[in-house]
C-alpha cells in the first residue's frame, strides 16, 4: 500500500499509556457492548471480584441502580448501543511491535484517516455539502469515550457522540497472529469501515437506525444492525476505490487483504471459532460472504449510492 502521498491528518490524539481511572484489566471490562472477555484476575483478586459482583446485583434488585450504566458515564446500552464496534474476540496483551504500535504505526493511521478525510470531502463537496473531518484517538488498553468507558477486547469503535474513531493499535498485532489477516490495507479497511460509522452519522443514517431499532425486536434490531455495518464496508470500498484512482495508493495483493480481513472477521466465522456453531439471528455485523460482497461493491462503483443496504433485495 503506497500513502507517502497522502496528507497525514492532524486530527489524531494519542492517549496511549493515560490509563483512564479505574483500570479495569484487558479483557474483562464490563461495558461496552463488545464481545466480552470474562475478568481474568489480573489486578483483582477473586474475592474482590466476588464482592463486586454481589454488589452489582444487590444495587440492581434493590435499588435499581445499574452500576455498569454508572461506569459507561450513564450512556444507557438498554437499547441500541452508542458506538459501533468490530466485535471480535480479544485474548491477552498481544505483542507488541514497533511497526504496528509505535510511531509508525500512528503515522500509517495518520495517513489513512488524512486519504479518508480528502476523498470524503471531495465526495461531500459534490454533493454540495461540507464534509466535518472525524477525529482518531489512539489508546492503551482502555479509554473514556463520549459513548462511555470502552475496553480493548471491544476493537475498534466509532462514537457519534464525539465524531471520534477509536483503536488500540496492538488490535493489527490480533489481526495478524489470531484471525489470519495481515497486511497494511486489511488494516487500513478497518480505519475506513469506522469512517464509514462515521458518514452514516454526518448523514443522518445512524440517528434514523437507532430509532427504528429501539422500536423493534431484538432479531429486527439486529438486522437494522448488519445493514448498518454492511454499508459501513461499502463506504470503506467506495474510499479504496476514489483513492486509489486519484493517489494510486493500491499494490498487487491489497485488495486481496481487504477481503480476507473482512471475511475473518464475519459473524458467521467468530461465532464458529468461538462457540463451535452459527446462529444467524443473532448476527450484528453480517456474514463472511455479506462483508466481502459489499465491500467489492463499493469499490467497483466508488460511488455512495450503491451502498443502500436498507433498500437492497439482497444482503
Amino acid at each position: 500500500m503506497r500513502l507517502d502521498n497522502e496528507r497525514p491528518s492532524d486530527n489524531i490524539e494519542d492517549r496511549r499509556g493515560e490509563g483512564g481511572g479505574l483500570g479495569f484489566p484487558r479483557g474483562g471490562f464490563p461495558g461496552g457492548g463488545g464481545m466480552r472477555i470474562p475478568v481474568g484476575g489480573r489486578g483483582m483478586s477473586l474475592s474482590t471480584i466476588i464482592i463486586l459482583i454481589v454488589i452489582y446485583f444487590i444495587a440492581k434488585a434493590v435499588f435499581g441502580i445499574d452500576l455498569l450504566d454508572l461506569l459507561n458515564g450513564g450512556s444507557g446500552r438498554s437499547g441500541y448501543p452508542q458506538s459501533q464496534e468490530e466485535q471480535i474476540p480479544r485474548t491477552g496483551q498481544g505483542s507488541q511491535s514497533a511497526d504496528v504500535t509505535g510511531d509508525a504505526g500512528k503515522d500509517f493511521v495518520a495517513r489513512v484517516l488524512g486519504s479518508t478525510d480528502r476523498v470524503w470531502g471531495e465526495i461531500f463537496q459534490q454533493e454540495g455539502k461540507k464534509y466535518q473531518q472525524p477525529h482518531l484517538v489512539l489508546f492503551s488498553g482502555f479509554v473514556q469515550s463520549a459513548c462511555g468507558m470502552a475496553q480493548s477486547a471491544m476493537g475498534p469503535f466509532y462514537c457519534p457522540n464525539d465524531s471520534k474513531v477509536y483503536i488500540d493499535l496492538s488490535f493489527y498485532q490480533d489481526m495478524k497472529n489470531k484471525l489470519g489477516a495481515p497486511g497494511d490495507f486489511a488494516q487500513a479497511y478497518v480505519v475506513a469501515h469506522e469512517v464509514g460509522h462515521h458518514v452514516q452519522n454526518l448523514l443522518g443514517i445512524a440517528e434514523q437506525v437507532n430509532t427504528e431499532r429501539m422500536q423493534t425486536s431484538e432479531t429486527e434490531a439486529n438486522g437494522l444492525s448488519v445493514k448498518m455495518e454492511l454499508q459501513a464496508d461499502c463506504f470503506a470500498g467506495v474510499w479504496a476505490k476514489r483513492a486509489n484512482d486519484s493517489k494510486n495508493i493500491l499494490e498487487e495483493g491489497d485488495v486481496d487483504e481487504a477481503l480476507n480481513a473482512a471475511a475473518q472477521i464475519g459473524d458467521d466465522r467468530l461465532q464458529r471459532r468461538s462457540q463451535g456453531y452459527v446462529v444467524p439471528e443473532s448476527f450484528t455485523h453480517g456474514s463472511s460472504e455479506q462483508r466481502q460482497r459489499w465491500f467489492k461493491a463499493g469499490m467497483s462503483s466508488g460511488d455512495p449510492s450503491s451502498c443502500d443496504t436498507f433498500k437492497a433485495n439482497q444482503l
